[in-house]
């Protein structure tokens, strides 16, 4: 299994030239992006990233940003969703899959599992492979909502973004073990930021400060990991997604950011290669005693 890593476009104020650029120099895959507004611009996107021999990850939200409209019903849901899905076209890209923040954090249980069945049967008819992500304000908002839904949909694939679990339940994920295995059966793609009791980004992952949250998260990702290997899957996917808009700590009164965005996610990015290499070899080494 090989572990492909993508740039987020979230936060970053350069041009798309730049980004593609940080990408190369970083030893990226590609880039995870919502397509483009305008026509030209989608379309300028996609040659941009063919031009490169970039992959992408599309990313869609449901009825609003990454916070959805409280009053949206699950019809809108659906249908903003097919919506989203079909305008990957205006690119001439095909995406890897399509990270999708569906649903609504305060849906009654039935509802997520409606919202998420007919949302799987839109990406089944139109043929585009979906993951739905673990989001604050969206039904996999924590994780005994995300376990107790997916156990009715057992069929359709989740983007691990575990930070956002740990402010939900105001404590490290790994401590609910048995919510990380479980949506890990179903885990198609991670975004790594790591999270704190308090908050869903730590000011810099490498500080000894947050060592213990970092770890938290890394053995939560291994867990995703054992379980794609256990299901043959030939890759991996990560996007680091440290991210700006309330994310990024900042200096009182003068609002300076305390660390440069990318390089939050550059550094996470090589520590998760390096720490994907060291998983494979101890798991490789254990197979071999075994």
């Amino acid at each position: 299994m090989h572990l492909k890593r993508f740039k987020t476009l979230w936060g970053h104020e350069g041009s798309l030239a730049q980004a593609v650029d940080q990408v190369e120099e970083a030893g990226f895959d590609g880039i995870e992006a919502p397509v483009p507004e305008s026509a030209q611009a989608a379309h300028a996107f996609g040659e941009t990233l063919s031009a490169n021999k970039l992959l992408w990850i599309q990313e869609v939200c449901t009825t609003g940003s990454y916070v959805p409209r409280r009053d949206a019903s699950i019809k809108e849901h659906l249908e903003d969703f097919e919506t989203k899905l079909l305008s990957a076209t205006r690119t001439g890209l095909k995406p890897e899959f399509v990270n999708v923040m569906g649903g609504c954090d305060a849906w009654p249980i039935d509802d997520s599992i409606r919202f998420f069945s007919e949302a799987q049967n839109i990406a089944d008819r139109l043929g585009i492979p979906v993951s739905f992500e673990t989001h604050r304000g969206r039904s996999f908002f924590s994780p005994w909502n995300t376990v107790a839904i997916l156990e009715k949909v057992p069929h359709i694939d989740v983007t691990c973004d575990f930070s956002h679990w740990a402010v939900v339940s105001e404590r490290l994920p790994h401590i609910d073990w048995d919510c990380i295995v479980r949506t890990a059966k179903q885990a198609r793609h991670i975004h790594s930021r790591v999270g704190y009791d308090q908050g869903p980004q730590v000011p810099h992952p490498a500080a000894p400060e947050y060592a213990e949250a970092l770890a938290s998260h890394q053995a939560c990702w291994e867990a995703v990991w054992q379980s794609q290997s256990e299901r043959g899957l030939d890759y991996s996917y990560m996007t680091p997604e440290f991210g700006t808009d309330g994310y990024l700590h900042l200096l009182p009164f003068t609002q300076a950011p305390i660390a440069d965005l990318w390089s939050l996610n550059r550094w996470i990015g090589e520590e998760e290669l390096a720490h994907f290499k060291r998983w494979q070899s101890s798991t490789v080494q254990t197979s071999k005693i075994a």
